[in-house]
């Protein structure tokens, strides 16, 4: 019936945020809960299990779980890809070590293993300060979903009292909490407060602040928000930006008054990375608002602080997402060749791609001529903008416009073209992908490639292999839905740019690639199927070999050899 397909519909949108919980708690312990008391019912224990399955559906228990374990016994991550990586970077370089331990992280969301990071501990140990913070961080990826064991896994990193460890790994260990957390929070939630609340250190402020904003996704908790904003009235630069960021994932979509407190916040700090957090931030509270957030659009894009004409692109990119708005591209096309400042000009682009999402065939048609700008940063913008758009969908169009970019000459332009053709390619054919993933491999162990776009390789070559080679960027739900945790995810992903732990906001996009069929007991039953397609349109890669890896070697070699460096043998 009509009014059974809405009610599907609303489940799922219920499912991208935690407020479902909340209403079908009283229902599930009826036969002693409030609700049974006050209406004096006594309710049939097949009926009261009936409503403990329906409640653990829409909270997202039960999906969770079940994606969880086809993740863990089906993971196919080639872990000599990332053994390839390592002999290939030099671990004194931080940026391509971190971006090793993203691709780690990437390749294995969800799966809850290890492994690589276990076998490596003495390599992992060079990771300081910041890089240590996003090492921990990225246990977080590889754990996500663990909703009843997230705390016990991350207990070694977490601050406890009694005990002072190093504030890099608690704040990160804090931020990994509300990563595996995302969106299904409720029961983490207190811990992250009290955290927030228990120290002063900026470090541990900024993991708390991101952990919480994750976990409280889109409840607009007033306490919440006034714990974060006591962090921002702190003015300290590091703890400011994180908590700018997570006022805006507490209040997702919300439209918010407390938009215009943010924004004359941004006005009275000095600190540029507090006002890039708030402006982030603001984008977030905007999203898919539409037109109500023309007004702050307005406001944001004709400040002189370009930090803030930089957010207001975000303000039109989030709340036109998906809708196709000719008025939002247009005046994101406007803002792209008329403003002064580079920073506006490739955030104009790039948030193309969040407002052509639900038409991905028509961004690389409209970004075609600014990807041959003489500007580099309308090039890297133009290769995102199509990334973000066509994420997961393989399309034709937007793969021939980014591998022609992946030859460019400036250094972040390739970085974000490889980005962006994995972001497409992303669980594609592997008959697709294939040369792609050897162009990656010979650019990551290339010596004389710049870092920039070595590192661009190493984070593609974590995005192709996703969730151990079952996951894919979902911008939508099987309904058709868009996924608002996943394009909240990509929004402040590409906020790596500035920041570098923010690139694992990017597994919030991810989801399983699995069909999985229950019984009326919501069991896995054992079915056989029979599929007509050829074996290889669906099979895995092959596993990566040594001797791949020595081809890759000799290749470079004698690229060594005739720009007459020493000849290797």
């Amino acid at each position: 019936s009509s009014s059974s397909t809405a009610g599907g519909a609303e489940a799922a949108d219920a499912m991208d945020t935690d407020a479902a919980a909340p209403a079908a708690a009283p229902a599930a312990d009826a036969n002693g809960g409030p609700a049974a008391a006050a209406a004096g019912l006594e309710m049939a224990p097949e009926l009261v299990d009936k409503l403990s399955k329906l409640r653990d559906i829409l909270s997202g228990k039960t999906p969770i779980g079940l994606n969880l374990e086809f993740l863990y016994h089906n993971n196919k991550a080639d872990l000599q890809i990332l053994k390839n990586i390592k002999g290939a970077v030099d671990a004194r370089v931080s940026v391509a070590h971190s971006a090793t331990i993203l691709a780690n992280a990437l390749m294995h969301a969800g799966t809850s293993i290890d492994t690589f990071l276990r076998d490596n501990l003495e390599w992992l140990s060079r990771a300081t300060n910041w890089a240590k913070f996003s090492a921990t961080a990225g246990l977080g990826v590889i754990h996500r979903g663990q909703l009843q064991q997230g705390k016990a896994l991350m207990a070694p990193y977490l601050p406890r009292e009694g005990h002072s460890g190093s504030p890099y790994s608690e704040g990160g260990a804090l931020y990994a909490l509300g990563l595996i957390t995302a969106n299904h929070g409720g029961a983490t939630q207190p811990f992250l407060t009290e955290g927030l609340r228990a120290s002063s250190n900026p470090i541990i402020q900024h993991g708390a602040c991101l952990g919480l904003g994750l976990a409280a996704l889109g409840t607009n908790g007033e306490e919440v928000f006034e714990d974060l904003k006591n962090v921002l009235y702190t003015d300290d630069a590091v703890a400011g930006e994180a908590a700018g960021i997570a006022m805006g994932l507490l209040c997702c979509g919300s439209g918010s008054d407390k938009a215009q407190e943010m924004l004359a916040y941004a006005h009275d700090t000095q600190h540029e990375k507090i006002i890039r957090g708030l402006a982030m931030g603001l984008a977030l509270i905007s999203y898919g608002i539409e037109e109500a957030a023309d007004t702050l659009v307005e406001q944001m894009a004709r400040e002189q602080d370009p930090i803030l004409r930089y957010g207001a692109m975000y303000v039109i990119g989030l709340a036109y997402r998906g809708t196709g708005n000719n008025g939002a591209v247009q005046r994101l096309l406007h803002y792209a060749v008329s403003d002064v400042s580079d920073d506006v000009r490739r955030a104009a682009v790039l948030c193309l791609g969040f407002v052509l999402m639900g038409a991905p065939e028509q961004c690389p048609k409209i970004v075609a001529l600014l990807a041959e700008s003489f500007n580099p940063h309308m090039r890297y913008g133009a290769a995102m903008a199509v990334g973000l758009a066509c994420a997961g969908t393989g399309l034709r169009e937007a793969v021939s416009l980014l591998e022609a970019m992946l030859g460019d000459g400036t250094d972040f332009v390739r970085q974000g073209a490889s980005i962006a053709l994995a972001l497409v390619l992303v669980q594609q054919p592997e008959a697709v992908v294939e040369p792609f993933r050897k162009r990656l491999a010979k650019s990551i162990a290339d010596k004389h490639e710049e870092v920039m776009a070595r590192m661009g390789s190493i984070m593609a070559a974590g995005i192709l292999d996703a969730g151990g080679r079952n996951a894919t960027l979902a911008l939508r739900s099987g309904s058709g839905y868009f996924r608002r945790t996943s394009v909240v995810g990509l929004a402040v992903f590409t906020g790596y740019w500035y920041w570098y732990p923010l690139s694992y906001f990017l597994s919030l996009g991810l989801a399983p690639t699995a069909v999985i069929g229950l019984d009326s007991q919501l069991r896995v039953p054992k079915v056989e199927l029979a599929c007509n397609a050829r074996p290889s349109l669906f099979a895995y890669p092959p596993p990566v070999t040594t001797e791949t890896s020595k081809e890759v070697r000799r290749v470079l070699c004698r690229q060594t050899a005739s720009r007459g460096g020493m000849v290797c043998r």
